[in-house]
């Protein structure tokens, strides 16, 4: 498993922003989608391309065009939702699927509720959006539904993601499969509560309100 942390001026402005408890929900929806595209741009770095023969108005030459099948993007629900817009800016000919996955507050453990997915994903680069990797659990039961179902590779994009998560899902994966995770920062560790310490919060609470 490879982790790339994103370290650009930009991402560290707009994360500050989005951890300061100040930050209206506007705002907050608003900075997510700014830094998810940011982040977006590090996690396809090794898209999928093949060559592609066109002509200019000048001469014919050959440039690279997305290779088929097609990438799939996964936000997992809720607060992934407020992720999607931010990626599908980069690609917008990607396909989009939904994972339903919610942290049991007691166990920790992650609850699948709902799933719109294909069952067949053999070859398909995954780009999964989950805001917050802190136990891992989330995390883990999505990239297992994904190579269980033969996806290619998958790569994770978290706006923060704790130590404890990160060795979770390392520990999980193993060698199974081609798996990246791209966050803007790597914080200190998870409370008693499970949440990411400094963190930002409950992400999907600061997106849409608490409900």
């Amino acid at each position: 498993m490879r982790v790339h942390i994103v370290d650009h001026p930009l991402v560290g402005h707009k994360l500050t922003i989005l951890r300061d408890e100040r930050t209206d929900s506007l705002t907050f929806r608003n900075l997510v989608d700014e830094l998810v595209t940011l982040l977006a741009y590090e996690a396809t770095s090794s898209i999928a391309v093949e060559q592609r023969a066109i002509r200019t108005p000048v001469a014919a030459t050959t440039g690279v065009h997305l290779s088929q099948p097609s990438p799939i993007v996964v936000p997992i629900l809720r607060a992934g939702l407020g992720m999607l817009s931010g990626m599908t800016r980069l690609l917008p000919t990607a396909e989009v699927g939904f994972l339903g996955l919610q942290r049991d507050e007691e166990t920790l453990q992650a609850i699948t509720y709902a799933n719109r997915l294909p069952d067949n994903l053999a070859g398909r680069q995954c780009f999964v959006l989950d805001p917050m990797l802190a136990t891992g659990g989330t995390l883990v039961a999505s990239i297992d539904y994904l190579l269980d179902r033969g996806a290619r590779d998958v790569t994770a994009i978290c706006l923060l993601a704790a130590p404890e998560g990160l060795t979770a899902v390392e520990k999980a994966v193993g060698d199974r499969g081609n798996v990246q995770i791209v966050t803007s920062a790597l914080d200190e560790r998870l409370n008693e509560r499970g949440y990411i310490v400094p963190g930002l919060g409950d992400a999907g609470d600061r997106l849409y309100g608490v409900v």
